[in-house]
């Protein structure tokens, strides 16, 4: 497999740290947007540490708050779903409540107060409509014959009815599909929802995916013409390389190739191209759940990440 294997290029990632210097870093980091669309954002992070990079990852993922149910009162369960299964099924439902309105509940408070905790109730029975007596299609013959997340309902604490509405704080989905009934089939729950983490659980997660990679960079060492041109585009994924007018292949936007290496199966190619990574160049691709935008996600993960720092700083002074 040594044919098929990348050769270190100067301008790959290598494992050697650099020293940070702070001045450097403010001259020449930069975040791009390139795409936002609904709740997918993807930007560059231009001219950082991978440890930075790496680090807004994690905190993505992992410390930045959203709104989860926590504790599921299962008063009755007719369906066939084991109540543990329902529970979990349940807490992963994403909700649109801003975590930023709300404090974390302590350990101390179990009950949880208005200020900390949301409550929802599901209470659905499915019953034999009498109507109808002729058809195959379960969802004319049974009513509530779907469970589905818009049929949870919010119940308000103290003043919460006055301070949001249930478009506010319910589920940010009405259409997931909770369970599937049949006649004596019932719920009757009641759902806590609290401030988390997705370090303690991935129910609080923000994001969907929160991942990057570093630029893909391909040079052409020679010019490539005709039937080899046309061989070396297929090489790469869509968009990457280019045709010109004079049947000559080049570099349209390196971007988006997968760096799946293919070109080095043709020996008449192997030596036309060099392939490596920006060092610094992070491609980031951002999927919220929906509770917060996604540009709002990286915010609050830089923010973690200052208050940490701060918490570390006063920790050495204080030594």
């Amino acid at each position: 497999m040594d044919e098929y294997k990348l050769k270190q290029d100067p301008h790959d990632y290598g494992l050697a740290d650099e020293p940070i210097d702070i001045e450097t870093y403010k001259a020449k980091m930069r975040i791009v947007i390139v795409r936002y669309e609904g709740d997918e954002l993807e930007f560059d992070l231009i001219g950082v540490h991978p440890a930075f990079a790496n680090a807004f990852r994690r905190l993505m993922l992992s410390e930045v708050p959203s709104m989860a149910f926590e504790k599921i009162y299962i008063y009755n369960n007719t369906s066939i779903i084991q109540d543990e299964v329902l529970a979990h099924r349940l807490g992963l439902i994403p909700l649109k409540a801003d975590p930023r309105l709300f404090e974390y509940r302590s350990e101390e408070n179990e009950q949880g107060t208005e200020h900390d905790t949301l409550e929802f109730e599901l209470k659905v029975k499915c019953t034999r409509r009498k109507d109808v007596k002729d058809s195959s299609n379960f969802d004319t013959i049974y009513k509530n014959h779907k469970v589905h997340s818009g049929q949870i309902k919010w119940l308000p604490r103290g003043k919460q009815a006055q301070l949001y509405s249930e478009s506010d704080v319910g589920c940010i989905h009405d259409d997931i599909l909770i369970s599937q009934m049949r006649p004596g089939h019932e719920f009757d729950l009641k759902m806590v929802a609290v401030k988390g983490i997705g370090k303690d659980h991935a129910r609080f997660s923000p994001v969907a995916t929160a991942f990057y990679r570093l630029l893909p960079e391909i040079r052409l060492t020679r010019e490539v013409k005709g039937k080899d041109a046309q061989l070396l585009q297929k090489c790469f994924s869509p968009g990457v390389i280019g045709i010109d007018e004079n049947d000559v292949a080049y570099v349209k936007d390196a971007r988006y190739d997968t760096c799946s290496r293919n070109v080095y199966r043709y020996p008449q190619l192997a030596d036309s191209v060099e392939m490596s990574r920006v060092r610094d160049h992070y491609i980031f691709n951002v999927e919220s759940v929906g509770a917060l935008k996604p540009d709002v996600i990286f915010v609050e993960a830089v923010k973690v990440l200052k208050k940490k720092c701060r918490k570390f700083l006063e920790e050495i002074e204080a030594a």
